[in-house]
């Protein structure tokens, strides 16, 4: 499969966890990789031909008619990072500038709501800030290998998209039985309540594919951002808005009623392992 990575507004942050999965190298075995800004000695326009998938790194303005042309030419299209499939932070500051197929949650974007490139897919979103290295590496080889994945509402594999943040979280006991942390790093307690946690909000496999094999932001003590979502970022990532000591914004498939019901109870009959000092 022949791959053509471009960069447009960007902090080159997809591009770094790219480099950072453990079996790079592999990956570049199995894919022609004809153009990438960081790995390529080559200017882009001396490597722009038909391509079997163009990926696109960052957002975009509603103006840039390269990039219309060359998904309209690709067997398959990808925006890979949040940039790329919302519009993101460069879109914060500037109407001009949305991601591939969305600006926000609104589609459309540069490609406009209808777009299919040659293979019949929508843009393939791989959201995140950034998107998670085994997400990209793992989609290219599906698509040269001929799978097509089945994408969500907003165009993310399901593969890895389906499940929430939350699910894996190594602080899901302390979760159900409501026992929040303290301080931001501490082992023990949710960081959901106090802490601004977008776990049970945001879908993801952080916690089911570990960053390097090794870690999530929960596992090490900082609380989820959301940052696969099209609300990214938010103001006061570090905190949990709350009214009448109710969060705002309850976990996906719970409501008022319940939470006000079974928070107390689980508070009351927390057990008290759960409660001891890091």
């Amino acid at each position: 499969m022949k791959v053509l990575w471009l960069q447009r507004l960007t902090c080159c942050g997809n591009t770094h966890s790219l480099l950072s999965h453990e079996n790079l190298s592999t990956f570049l075995e199995r894919v022609n990789l004809i153009y990438h800004p960081s790995l390529s000695v080559q200017q882009e326009d001396e490597v722009i031909e038909e391509v079997d998938l163009l990926v696109v790194e960052g957002a975009v303005r509603y103006d840039d008619r390269s990039i219309v042309e060359l998904c309209r030419k690709a067997e398959f299209v990808m925006a890979v990072g949040n940039c790329a499939v919302y519009g993101n932070i460069p879109a914060l500051a500037e109407e001009g500038v949305c991601g591939l197929s969305y600006r926000f949650k609104e589609r459309g974007g540069l490609l406009g709501e209808g777009f299919k490139s040659r293979r019949g897919l929508p843009v393939i979103n791989l959201s995140g800030c950034p998107a998670h290295p085994e997400w990209i590496v793992n989609t290219i080889l599906m698509l040269s290998e001929g799978i097509l994945p089945e994408l969500d509402d907003f165009g993310r594999p399901k593969e890895f998209y389906s499940s929430l943040t939350h699910w894996g979280c190594t602080r899901n006991e302390y979760f159900e039985w409501k026992v929040e942390a303290q301080e931001l790093g501490s082992k023990r307690g949710c960081l959901f309540y106090h802490f601004g946690c977008r776990g049970p909000l945001s879908h993801s496999s952080c916690n089911t594919i570990l960053w390097n094999g090794v870690s999530s932001k929960t596992r090490a003590g900082t609380p989820c951002f959301g940052c696969t979502e099209y609300d990214f970022p938010r103001i006061g990532l570090w905190e949990t808005r709350q009214y009448a000591g109710i969060p705002a914004e309850l976990p996906i498939g719970v409501s008022k009623r319940g939470y006000v019901m079974l928070s107390g109870v689980a508070k009351m009959f927390a057990p008290e392992r759960l409660k001891g000092e890091d």
